[in-house]
């Protein structure tokens, strides 16, 4: 809005405008802060024929993963009008940057490619952002049938159903499901990535995540916690913050409750 009554007053001109979609937050100071969903913005501006988009710093990192977009990098509106006037950096401040490709962003600003966002595992002997090692299916003693079928929905896709009395290592099975799993190819990867940008969950520095995905929403967790919803903004649920990856309902009886279902007396 701001680009446009800017535009409209005759400050920037129409020209430099046209071809370009703008993604960020106006702060009162002047700034541009970064918004949620910036990813698969990008991918519907780039399908609607714009070559070019401008996004708060913070964004871009997410921006660059669009093939074939030109991505323009301001912090501030005053870096956002000098760069569309032709002057970059004309009255001080940082001036906008442009950007082609991933490998165009500094290596603090692009980071790892790997999951490591809130309830997800990454690969096998891989760091998470705390030090600790990531779960292992190696660290799991005895348990041959239920490590069996475990690897056998890994391979096929298929759902699990555990069953067993407390302490019988459900949870430390399932939680070690996604270090058997695959790494995300490019068009896996985006979805997942899309998907936790539009949640606000994709972790600072971690552009896009090439890890299988770990949910696991707590049995008490309301229908739109699980399926999606909100009031105002609607945000992915945990079903979808799980694609491509492993939902790990625990309490499963419970859970199903939750959604509204009706489980017969003395169904498990």
């Amino acid at each position: 809005m701001a680009i446009g009554i800017l535009t409209a007053a005759g400050t920037v001109p129409r020209a430099a405008s046209d071809s370009v979609m703008f993604f960020g937050e106006l702060g009162l100071d002047g700034g541009l802060r970064p918004v949620r969903g910036v990813l698969p913005a990008v991918v519907a501006a780039a399908e609607r024929g714009f070559g070019t988009v401008m996004v708060a710093e913070q964004n871009a990192p997410e921006a660059v993963l669009v093939p074939g977009v030109r991505v323009i990098v301001a912090s501030s509106l005053i870096g956002a009008v000098d760069w569309l006037r032709g002057t970059p950096g004309l009255r001080g401040g940082p001036p906008a940057a442009e950007f082609k490709s991933g490998r165009d962003l500094p290596q603090s600003r692009a980071g790892e490619q790997r999951c490591v966002s809130a309830g997800a595992a990454s690969l096998p002997g891989r760091d998470d952002r705390d030090g600790a090692v990531s779960p292992d299916l190696a660290d799991l003693l005895g348990q041959s049938m239920a490590r069996r079928a475990a690897e056998v929905c890994a391979a096929g896709g298929h759902h699990l159903s555990l069953l067993g009395p407390p302490g019988a290592g459900k949870t430390m099975l399932a939680e070690r499901i996604p270090t058997i799993l695959p790494r995300l190819d490019t068009a896996a990867a985006l979805e997942v990535t899309a998907i936790h940008s539009v949640a606000g969950t994709l972790p600072p520095q971690v552009p896009l995540l090439t890890s299988p995905p770990f949910i696991a929403p707590h049995h008490t967790a309301t229908k739109a916690a699980i399926v999606g919803g909100g009031s105002g903004i609607v945000v992915p649920g945990s079903a979808s913050l799980a694609h491509r990856g492993v939902l790990f309902l625990d309490e499963a009886r419970d859970t199903v409750f939750a959604l509204g279902e009706r489980v017969p007396p003395g169904r498990p």
